[in-house]
């Protein structure tokens, strides 16, 4: 079956979310509209959406012009099988000693390494961006130095994969959390299918704004691979929930902005201990004073 795209992007979270509401009202009307953030720091969103039709391009020109976006590229997707060419190109991930797989490499996983299925349909977090491989590498530098768990948390988990990796190795229960309900609908999912039913509580929260999270806490260890701006707003809260020498890795920092975090982070009462850079990202363990 051939389909149509329609893509835009926009400056800011609240206008690409009303674009979106606003497109799903189209004449022909789409099959689904996505809303993602470009991780670049531009503050950009990308907005697309998919139509069994030709879109109406007039209506788009004057969707793009009411809500200031960049006019829309239009396209035509050939018939294919996506999330078995994605299966294709995705080659497992190791870092340290885990190894992040999609369930049509499971006869890839070594037997000194610690497994993380997350298959491939379930795009946003597979470990394959350098700022997750970032965390792990963080994650098991920390092990290598003796960390033996207590209270966790995963901020931001999408795919729970840091989650998950923490309750595969320690024997504490695990809180992760993520403001989109579809990605804790995606952890779930994938904590079942690694067995770690029991272990993970998914709780949808912005920040810690959940009482589960609050009543949890303080934690031992924070996972926070989001963004420079929402660390940098979380710093204070961060603080107030992580036990004194207790830790935070954070990522989803672009190498240029590492140092204000840092610096921020410090202003809150934490040390700096580690920085490692993939590519562009860096990711940062620090210390609670």
């Amino acid at each position: 079956m051939i389909t149509y795209s329609a893509l835009t992007t926009l400056a800011g979270e609240d206008a690409a979310y009303q674009l979106a509401e606003a497109l799903e009202d189209m004449v022909p009307e789409p099959t689904g509209v996505g809303v993602f953030e470009i991780e670049d720091g531009s503050g950009l969103w990308e907005v697309a959406a998919y139509f069994l039709e030709w879109p109406d391009a007039g209506m788009l020109a004057v969707f793009s012009a009411l809500y200031k976006a960049k006019p829309f590229n239009i396209s035509t997707i050939p018939e294919q099988d996506w999330v078995s060419k994605v299966q294709r190109e995705l080659a497992p991930v190791r870092a340290g000693r885990f190894f992040v797989y999609g369930s049509h490499d499971a006869d890839q996983v070594p037997a000194d390494k610690v497994p993380l299925l997350i298959d491939a349909a379930m795009a946003f977090g597979t470990g394959h961006h350098g700022t997750t491989k970032g965390c792990l590498e963080a994650f098991d530098s920390l092990l290598e130095q003796g960390f033996s768990g207590g209270r966790i948390l995963d901020i931001g988990c999408g795919t729970a994969v840091l989650a998950m990796a923490a309750a595969k190795v320690l024997p504490h229960s695990v809180m992760a959390s993520d403001i989109d309900p579809v990605a804790i609908e995606v952890a779930q999912a994938n904590v079942i299918s690694n067995g770690l039913e029991g272990r993970i509580s998914c709780v949808v929260a912005a920040g810690f704004g959940a009482p589960e999270l609050k009543n949890n806490g303080p934690y031992d260890l924070i996972f926070a691979n989001i963004l420079k701006g929402p660390l940098v707003a979380l710093a204070p809260d961060m603080a107030r929930n992580v036990t004194a020498g207790g830790y935070v890795i954070l990522s989803g920092i672009l190498n240029e902005q590492a140092d204000e975090v840092v610096e921020v982070y410090n202003q809150s009462g934490f040390n700096f201990m580690q920085k490692s850079m993939i590519v562009d990202w860096t990711t940062l363990i620090l210390s609670k004073n």
